[in-house]
């Protein structure tokens, strides 16, 4: 389940980057969540025969949709200032985030994890900040490394909750109060047409359809039988599949530094987990 839930959120970074080119933040992300919740609903009624979601399930998804809400927007906003491949890796930097969690749990983080994520952040600097052409980490990166953090939170959320609580319904409401705020919000910020609802449709539905209604429910169930630090080591191959996926679909080739910057990435996430992994 994970490894599938890797590579829908691998494509639906291409997605999330061209449906950005029809409308915006609030509306894209309005509009696939709800698509999303509306996909879990069926099901839900099959396999409870009726619609059964009691006050402590709806309050744990709620807390989580707020995190999610955060962390969705922030990283949809991202696209319009960075490339999906970019927004990817920046992304799965939320791994060494969870370490650094821990310490306020009083959970002790090992000495590698800590050079993985000194080696993360050189990473980062490769993959944003190229000397010789003066450039900086852009909005875009800063916006996705607030989602980074604001995703750990949910990954700790999720590791708390599924515990105690039934993992669709808990994803259903997740999704049916990121989308609602969404929209109550829309207003303020946007003014989408129906015609530039329509150009976004793929997009839409495949963001709506496959990244949230398949592959977060997944990562739900998934993470129930998974530790944490399992589960985020599969998860981050997402970031892989994106780059790929960017390069064959939209031509975006990264560039020699940020290659260099997507390796020593990928090798600091792979080992801090492997690492993590073997201590569990």
């Amino acid at each position: 389940m994970l490894l599938i839930t890797a590579f829908i959120w691998g494509i639906a970074f291409i997605a999330q980057s061209v449906g950005m080119e029809s409308i915006e933040t609030f509306t894209f992300t309005g509009i696939r969540t709800l698509m999303g919740a509306g996909v879990l609903l069926p099901i839900i009624l099959i396999k409870d025969k009726g619609f059964k979601f009691d006050l402590k399930t709806v309050s744990a998804g709620i807390l989580m949709g707020s995190v999610f809400f955060i962390a969705t927007n922030l990283q949809q906003a991202a696209f319009k200032y960075s490339t999906p491949g970019k927004i990817a890796f920046i992304t799965a930097s939320y791994i060494f985030v969870i370490p650094i969690l821990r310490l306020f749990q009083k959970k002790k983080t090992s000495l590698i994890t800590w050079c993985c994520i000194l080696a993360s952040a050189v990473g980062l600097y490769f993959l944003c900040i190229d000397p010789s052409e003066g450039s900086s980490l852009n909005i875009g990166d800063l916006l996705t490394l607030g989602c980074a953090v604001a995703f750990a939170f949910h990954i700790l959320l999720i590791d708390k909750f599924t515990k105690i609580h039934d993992g669709l319904k808990l994803s259903c409401t997740q999704f049916a109060f990121t989308g609602l705020i969404s929209l109550m919000i829309l207003p303020f910020f946007e003014h989408p047409t129906w015609a530039a609802v329509t150009t976004a449709a793929v997009p839409l539905l495949y963001a709506g359809i496959l990244s949230c209604g398949v592959a977060y429910t997944f990562e739900i169930l998934g993470q129930k039988h998974t530790p944490p630090t399992l589960a985020s080591l599969i998860m981050c191959t997402e970031s892989v599949f994106a780059v790929i996926a960017a390069a064959v679909l939209l031509r975006q080739i990264p560039t020699i530094r940020e290659g260099i910057g997507c390796i020593i990435m990928f090798a600091a996430i792979t080992i801090s987990q492997f690492f993590q992994a073997k201590e569990q």
